[in-house]
């Protein structure tokens, strides 16, 4: 079901869970599919011991990609005319995110939207804006 402009209020909020409890199998897994290897994904001991952090974390693209999947799931497929977001937090397994959809602009066709994306804590580790086609 498609959104329509009739329905849609600036302020209006879909908020959706995105996953309970990331495992690192997810993590590993989108390594794979991304093919973006990168050590601090996946070996913890380079990841604790080298780099410095306190354990391996989820690729910024993954949490992109689960914040883009709500998106769609409000707007519709193939409704999405532009999508961003600046990643501001890191993602570790056992996270826990939610993400919201908030309007903020209906203008001939088109709906602007601010997203935000946090963890268990409330701590935002995405935020961004997409704009996506309405129907009328």
């Amino acid at each position: 079901m498609a959104l329509k402009a009739s329905e849609l209020k600036v302020g209006d909020t879909y908020t959706e869970r995105l996953v309970e409890d990331l495992k690192r199998t997810q993590v590993v897994m989108y390594a794979g599919a991304s093919g973006d290897y990168n050590p601090v994904h996946t070996d913890e001991l380079f990841t604790t011991k080298v780099a410095g952090y306190p354990g391996v974390f989820a690729h910024g693209m993954l949490t992109m990609g689960m914040t883009g999947m709500m998106l769609t799931n409000y707007v519709g497929d193939g409704r999405l005319t532009e999508f961003g977001v600046r990643f501001t937090n890191q993602v570790f397994p056992g996270d826990t995110l939610d993400s919201t959809a908030t309007v903020t602009a209906i203008n001939e066709g088109l709906v602007d939207i601010e997203v935000s994306t946090i963890n268990q804590e409330g701590v935002e580790v995405a935020k961004g804006s997409a704009q996506a086609r309405i129907d009328d």
